[in-house]
Parts: structure tokens; sequence; C-alpha cells
């Protein structure tokens, strides 16, 4: 119980040093990896970081792809 609590404290403080804007993805990954982690073989955090990390990359990517297809889809102003 000592352990889940210092889990949700660790991860409660990671989330709110790294703002909104850098959290896109890296809750759903976070709680994903997490579950993976422990089911794996009680690395719950070690997967819970790993997930938040990946989270956020696939966040950044389809952000850039929408970006990219609204870019393309946009008529020249010239």
């Amino acid at each position: 119980m000592s352990r889940k609590i210092t889990l949700i404290v660790l991860t409660s403080a990671m989330l709110a040093a790294t703002g909104a804007a850098q959290a896109k993805g890296c809750i759903e990954g976070a709680a994903v990896g997490g579950v993976a982690g422990h089911v794996a073989g009680k690395h719950g955090t070690a997967g819970a970081v790993g997930g938040c990390a990946i989270g956020h990359h696939e966040a950044s990517k389809k952000e850039k792809k929408a970006q990219q297809a609204n870019a393309a889809s946009a008529p020249d102003s010239k």
C-alpha cells in the first residue's frame, strides 16, 4: 500500500512539474505502461515512465501530422 501511494505522489509531482503543454499523451501512456509493467513483473514505475515518454512522442507525431494535413488542404493566399 505504501508503494502505491508513493507511486501516485511521484506521478502527480512529475505531471505538475512538466506542465499541461508537455503532458499530451503522457497520462494515457503512463497508465497503460504502469499496468503493463506491473503485470510483467512488479515494474509499474518503470512502465509508467516509459509509457509517458512513448505516449508523449506519439501525441507529438499525431499533432505534427494534423498540422501538415491542415497546411496541405489550406489554399494558397498569394
